[in-house]
């Protein structure tokens, strides 16, 4: 009767991968399905049928519900128009309310029933059961042969396991300076602004970050569910990968998948590449197999919220998981610093800085289509009268400052920017200069090399960024003649001379001529062009470890 009750409470199983060997399996479409346990089993888990359809049933009652909840305001204001919102109208439809919880009680029932049939679900809640139970690593390898509801999965690594940081309400983050005023001057304003601060609140807390990630929305992850399963497959079936649980301090629960090239032949596998995605992007189906695909190990996780991470993508909830990931690279899997390399795309920008600034001695840091400031691109998508609720509510609840964490890295950096960029650039995508990147790369060259990006560096670069191809790119970075080996003397006669802290004086006695060749010499080692729109995935041979002394 326990064994009933496990498989009604149960998590959905989707899959029973093939035994994973050490080396990738062939990819010839005869190659038998093998399970985690019996060979026979196909790869994909097959429900018998009372259990199939009452699943349909669950999943169809789990999107109106969904639906309900996102239309849920204008379904209110309806009803009150219509006078429905009385006592007389509300308890007949309470009552029918429970009469259909009570129906799809007894269908989750009838679901727990055909699991219950079935030997193929009951193996699996036995091995889930035994590894919450005793958590050997034998258990978890044998569970790890599953692909199921990741809210069951039980929590491999905690923030806490190797830190001493107390505070378990989340790391720091870099925050607008607050205005100074007297203490009855500082109540009054507190009080004049209270109304702003609740709409900020509650556009950031509604419609605002949903827009920000939508990759969070309930439907859109039902919609790309079936991709999500097949990107975890051929992770796990084809490159042995290792899925994880971490617990933030936050207390949200982060979804990683990590695959080993250590011992492999691949030239870059022990480095590790950590993988931020965009703000639609998971790990299954994101930028993760770029650099996979180049040889390098990968570490994957998905940002709060997304697939089998929990909680709310919210800025500081982005930094927690950020680190506990850190951690989790560092003191679980083995790596050192140096060996880590973070790899992020599009908004995955935020915590791929937040990284590289509370984690120095990390080896390198790539950004792909990333942006330095939120705020721009917040005020193109929303009416010019929003413009004061919308700077306060990024600034308060949304700030992604990617360009104010790049400053406090002080390791090499590589900027990759799409010239067909149609989500990052503040007017159209053939306006190649409001590409947030230009601003990015700006904001770093300036704040590293200040004396060199004085007003004429800053004019060649912008002059150099408005290349829209490879051509124009280098008839620019020509007619100036830059002699690359001369600025690679002077930058390294700085180096050995006054080390290598940021910023540099480098350029305080050159001529202009002279910061104009360094100023293009340090744009072109910083920032790639790659001709294609926001989505287009980064190939392979286009990822590179940036340029340093």
């Amino acid at each position: 009767m326990a064994k009933l009750l496990s498989c009604v409470l149960g998590p959905r199983l989707y899959r029973v991968y093939r035994d994973r060997g050490p080396a990738r399996p062939s990819r010839d479409g005869d190659e038998a399905a093998e399970g985690a346990q019996d060979g026979s089993w196909e790869s994909y888990y097959q429900p018998r049928t009372l259990e199939k359809h009452a699943d349909s049933i669950l999943a169809l009652a789990s999107v109106l519900w969904s639906i309900s909840y996102y239309t849920s305001p204008l379904a209110m204001f309806y009803l009150y128009r219509k006078g429905y919102l009385t006592m007389s109208k509300v308890v007949p439809f309470s009552h029918y309310a429970g009469t259909m919880l009570l129906l799809l009680a007894g269908v989750a029932c009838l679901r727990g029933i055909g699991r219950w049939t079935n030997p193929q679900y009951i193996q699996f809640i036995t091995i889930l059961e035994d590894s919450h139970r005793i958590g050997t690593p034998e258990i978890k390898k044998k569970l790890a042969s599953y692909n199921f509801d990741f809210r069951s999965w039980p929590v491999d690594f905690r923030w806490d396991e190797v830190t001493s940081r107390s505070d378990s309400r989340g790391v720091s983050l870099l925050r607008p300076e607050p205005k100074h005023r007297s203490a009855v001057n500082g109540f009054l304003h507190a009080i004049k602004k209270l109304p702003c601060q609740i709409a900020s609140y509650i556009v950031a807390h509604t419609f605002g970050r949903r827009m920000l990630y939508p990759g969070s929305v309930y439907l859109l992850q039902k919609a790309v569910m079936p991709m999500l399963l097949q990107g975890q497959a051929r992770l796990v079936e084809e490159y042995n990968g290792k899925r994880a649980k971490l617990l933030a301090c936050d207390g949200n629960e982060i979804d990683t998948i990590f695959v080993d090239r250590r011992e492999s032949s691949e030239p870059h596998g022990k480095k590790l590449v950590i993988c931020c995605e965009g703000n639609a992007g998971f790990y299954e189906v994101g930028c993760l197999p770029t650099p996979l695909d180049a040889g390098y190990s990968v570490l994957g996780w998905n940002h709060p919220g997304f697939a089998g991470s929990t909680g709310i993508p919210l800025p500081q909830n982005e930094a927690n998981a950020m680190d506990v990931v850190m951690q989790y690279a560092i003191h679980r899997l083995g790596f050192l610093p140096e060996d880590i390399v973070v790899y992020a795309w599009s908004i995955g920008g935020f915590t791929a800085t937040w990284a590289a600034m509370s984690y120095p001695d990390i080896s390198a840091l790539v950004l792909d289509a990333s942006f330095d400031d939120l705020v721009p691109l917040a005020l193109k998508v929303m009416p010019e009268s929003c413009r004061g609720l919308v700077t306060r509510t990024v600034r308060q609840y949304l700030n992604l400052n990617n360009g104010e964490q790049l400053c406090r890295y002080q390791g090499p950096v590589l900027l990759v920017r799409r010239t067909k960029d149609e989500i990052i650039t503040t007017t159209v995508p053939e306006d190649i200069m409001s590409n947030r990147g230009n601003d990015l790369l700006l904001k770093l060259l300036q704040h590293r090399y200040p004396k060199v990006m004085a007003e004429e560096g800053v004019r060649v670069v912008r002059e150099w960024l408005e290349a829209t191809n490879a051509v124009e790119e280098a008839t620019v970075y020509s007619s100036y003649e830059v002699d690359e080996d001369w600025c690679l003397s002077v930058l390294s006669s700085y180096q050995a001379e006054r080390g290598g802290h940021f910023p540099w004086s480098v350029g305080e006695d050159m001529t202009p001529e002279g910061r104009r060749q360094l100023a293009l010499f340090l744009a072109r080692k910083h920032l790639r062009n790659f001709e294609a729109t926001h989505c287009t995935p980064l190939p392979p041979p286009a990822f590179r470890l940036p340029w340093h002394l």
